[in-house]
């Protein structure tokens, strides 16, 4: 059952849903109780996905064949990555409850786990090449679970 305070769990899960898992599982749960927009984008490579945006408060990202490959939770969403971290913090109150914050792609990774990240807003995730580029006041409104270990060759 989908649930916006459920754990966040890197890599695995979060409102309930599982990464890996085929949106077709969570089909009755998602249109029976919940508000759905379907959004189909192309990549520049011409590969197409599909984004479930549920109640406008978790984003389900999904390959052709309906893989889930990623999540995201805005604000509205209330659960927690390791009962410390949530949407809706400033970095400075990151930095104070992490140990290590690098910047790849627009996100920012937090203590080497790239199965999480928080994605930042405009202009920085095109501007922001070190930390020190970051305000602290900076709210961080979105969280993203995904298999980022491909970005482990980058160094910040």
């Amino acid at each position: 059952m989908i649930d916006f305070t459920a754990e966040i769990i890197p890599d695995h899960c979060a409102a309930n849903i599982l990464l890996r898992e085929n949106i077709s599982t969570y089909a009755n749960d998602l249109y029976e109780k919940h508000q759905v927009e379907v959004k189909s984008y192309t990549l520049p490579d011409n590969e197409t996905r599909t984004a479930y945006v549920v109640d406008k408060t978790v984003t389900i990202s999904t390959l052709p064949d309906g893989t889930i490959f990623a999540i995201g939770c805005n604000t509205r969403y209330t659960g927690k990555y390791k009962n410390l971290l949530s949407t809706g913090m400033s970095f400075d109150q990151i930095k104070k409850l992490t140990t290590r914050q690098r910047i790849f792609n627009g996100s920012l990774i937090i203590d080497d786990d790239f199965g999480f990240s928080y994605i930042l807003p405009s202009p920085y995730d095109e501007i922001a090449d070190s930390i020190g580029d970051i305000p602290p006041d900076l709210r961080l409104d979105e969280i993203y679970i995904s298999d980022f270990s491909s970005w482990r060759g980058g160094q910040q």
